[in-house]
């Protein structure tokens, strides 16, 4: 038996969190076009013969603006500190900046083995992804570089053979089937999130959080509860709409994902509420689930 846990590193939307679910064949961790879309550490298990992976999601990599971004900040680097080795994903045509050099130089520290991911190679031509690796394969000595198109699964079974190199013997932590360690709580709250960040405009999202209040379980029928916390009475008022159409959309797309991902019906009651300048206070950064014992 073989195992490790492998942290996938770079900045906001290179796609990490695409990469993740690519490579587990399923949807755990929420994606979107707007940076920040990953606050906390997702944890994805893939189990294949005697190996099992775990890999660590972590927040793009970038200069805290508040304590939230302290918290994210903060994340990254201790996940460097506790894994066996490390997936650095950047995106092909885009040069290496200074968070990306700043990640770079702390898994150097720890002489922690490294797959460069040169990611989104469908979106720019052959010579733009060929700059991209020469820009970057000269900054680690990685132990495989990889292009990749992860949203259409181009490249990601090669970043799981390199990533099996990295293994190391040893009981898993894991059992066989399990795919995440994220309560269902989370993953409902995740799913609310990610329709907030695709539906609202740029700002408004990223002073979202989403606590589930309750969640109850039948054999036929799922009941959450969630409270959707803002920063702005004017922000709330978007979310919601006019006559409440805008929360009737997030919470019509939010309930058709749970209830694939849940395999129950679902029934999904949202509320929305304000707390000024929460992203700078410790006590509520603590309640959304963003303190210490978050990871």
């Amino acid at each position: 038996m073989r195992t490790g846990f492998i942290a996938i590193l770079g900045r906001p939307n290179v796609g990490k969190s695409t990469l993740l679910n690519a490579m587990l064949g399923e949807k755990i961790a929420i994606v979107s076009n707007k940076p920040q879309t990953t606050r906390t550490r997702i944890t994805g298990i893939l189990t294949k013969g005697e190996d099992q992976f775990v890999f660590l999601d972590t927040p793009g990599l970038i200069k805290a603006k508040n304590r939230l971004g302290d918290f994210m900040v903060r994340t990254v680097s201790d996940t460097i500190g506790e894994v066996d080795a490390c997936i650095v994903v950047v995106e092909a045509g885009m040069k290496p900046g200074a968070t990306d050099l700043a990640a770079i130089q702390r898994i150097s520290a720890k002489k922690l083995p490294a797959i460069l991911v040169i990611n989104k190679t469908d979106r720019v031509g052959g010579e733009a992804v060929g700059k991209s690796i020469l820009e970057c394969r000269d900054l680690y000595d990685f132990s495989a570089v990889v292009p990749t198109s992860a949203e259409h699964g181009r490249g990601v079974q090669d970043v799981i053979d390199e990533a099996s190199r990295l293994l190391h013997e040893g009981n898993w932590f894991f059992a066989a089937d399990d795919i995440t360690d994220q309560p269902e709580r989370q993953i409902a709250a995740e799913i609310i999130r990610e329709k907030l960040l695709r539906t609202l405009d740029d700002e408004i999202p990223h002073g979202t959080a989403v606590v589930i209040e309750d969640f109850s379980e039948t054999p036929k029928l799922l009941s959450v509860r969630a409270e959707i916390f803002c920063e702005k009475e004017s922000h709330k008022r978007i979310i919601i709409g006019k006559h409440g159409s805008q929360l009737k959309k997030i919470g019509t797309y939010a309930r058709e994902d749970m209830e694939n991902f849940f395999g129950v019906r679902v029934y999904l009651n949202l509320w929305v509420k304000v707390k000024e300048n929460w992203r700078n206070d410790d006590r509520n950064l603590n309640s959304f689930g963003f303190g210490r014992d978050a990871y």
